[in-house]
Order: C-alpha cells, then structure tokens, then sequence
C-alpha cells in the first residue's frame, strides 16, 4: 500500500484562496432598492439564512433594502425560542431571529403577509419578531411592483 506523505491539516489551515476578489465590489448609487423575497421553510435548507445575510450585505453595499415574507416564509419572522422565547433550545436556533433583528437594527424593512401567518400557519401579528410590518395579501404583489418599477435588485427564492 502506498504511504502518504502530505500533512493532515489542522486548525487554522486554508483550504482556498478566500482573498483573490473576482468582480468589483459594487456599491448603490444614492437612492438605488433592493428587495430580497423569501417563500421558503424555516430549518429546511439553507437558503433562508443566506438570503438574510445576502439582505445585509445589500445593506452595507447601501441599498434601500426590504425583505419580504410570504407563504411558509412567514415562519422565518416569527419569534421562537424554547423552553421559553427567546431562548436556544440548540446551537443555530436563533439565527434567523437574530440575523433579522440585526438586518432591521441597521435599517432594514421586514414585511410580513397576515394571510400566511393566520390561514395557512395558524399564527398571528403577536407573533412575528418586534419590527416586522404585517401586510395584506395585495400587498405582496405590489411590494413586488414597487421594487420592480424602482429597478430595484430582486432576489426571488423559492423553496418547493
């Protein structure tokens, strides 16, 4: 059997070149929006935590920028927390939580559709994370709108 001779790695060591930037480091123009949708389940995949950190780095970049929940995406907006609010019943419980109150803290919007929160979770306004704003169904579509006739940048997932 062969031996191998390259070194175990260990703490501290890199596995890729995370430095080298590719593409310029876009920034908005005065004015510019950003809307990051999200119609995704909370703990089933990635993607709602990323579209939240994506929605902060838009923020940074200085963005006007706005999140919007709908369907199951309600569920990232909602507060959780076990044995009692607030709490981590396990490392990474409180991400999304945390990771919204921080997007909202540095100037972020969250809306939040009150038709999937109460028909379609059972839950209501009481619920969601302090800071959200509760919209109408109609409203879904014409934050949509309003974005797009802003040429805002339009992050749209997805989750099935």
């Amino acid at each position: 059997m062969p031996t191998v001779t390259k070194e175990s790695h260990k703490p501290g060591d890199f596995f890729v070149d995370y430095e080298s930037k590719v593409f310029e480091d876009v920034k908005a123009e005065a004015g510019e929006k950003a809307l990051v949708t999200f119609h995704t389940m909370a703990f089933e995949g990635s993607i709602g935590l990323v579209n939240i950190l994506n929605a902060i780095r838009l923020l940074k970049k200085g963005f006007d920028t706005s999140i919007l929940l709908y369907g199951p995406g309600v569920l990232l907006g909602v507060q959780r927390g076990f044995p009692k609010i607030g709490d981590e019943a396990f490392p990474g419980h409180q991400n999304f939580n945390k990771n919204l109150e921080r997007f909202m803290s540095e100037g972020g919007k969250v809306y939040a559709c009150r038709f999937a929160l109460q028909a379609l979770y059972g839950t209501g306004e009481p619920a969601l994370i302090p800071g959200i704003t509760p919209i109408l169904p109609q409203d879904v579509l014409d934050c949509i709108l309003l974005h797009k006739k802003a040429n805002a940048v339009i992050i749209d997932t997805w989750t099935v």
